[in-house]
């Protein structure tokens, strides 16, 4: 079954994904990540805010991390944001940026789907949240898998 989830993005999609994160971030002090599972036994939105909370996301210096978290054989996602991020942004941000990944993962461009949501999230952090001189990347940006 984790084979799915394996399958879902090549090797070098996961580094184009990783590369797209280290680009947002150079310009935030915003922390993006990517989780991904093969399914989710609860609704989407409960099981991304249970990821958020086991990688520790809440625990950067401004509360503004962001989970975009995929449930592979479920054919959904969720993007979750922490309370720094949701006090600051816009009220139509969350959905603006699910309908970027939306439109990419409607045509199975599933890697260019989470490039774009990535890089759309990282332009609005960087405006609530700029690089500080002491910046420092507090989460990792690989890709976790469940």
């Amino acid at each position: 079954m984790q084979d799915q989830v394996e399958s879902f993005l090549t090797t070098i999609e996961e580094q184009e994904i990783v590369e797209a994160i280290r680009l947002a971030e150079d310009e935030t002090s915003g922390e993006i990540r990517v989780h991904i599972e093969r399914t989710c036994n609860d609704n989407v939105e409960a099981c991304a805010l249970q990821v958020f909370s086991v990688l520790k996301m809440n625990n950067t210096k401004h509360r503004n991390g962001v989970l975009i978290y995929v449930a592979v054989d479920d054919h959904k996602f969720s993007i979750y944001g922490d309370e720094g991020i949701n006090k600051v942004v816009p009220k139509t941000f969350w959905d603006d940026t699910k309908t970027v990944i939306e439109t990419q993962f409607k045509n199975a461009n599933f890697k260019q789907g989470l490039v774009d949501g990535i890089l759309h999230a990282g332009q609005q952090l960087k405006k609530h949240f700029p690089v500080e001189d002491n910046n420092t990347n507090e989460l990792s940006n690989t890709i976790s898998k469940g």
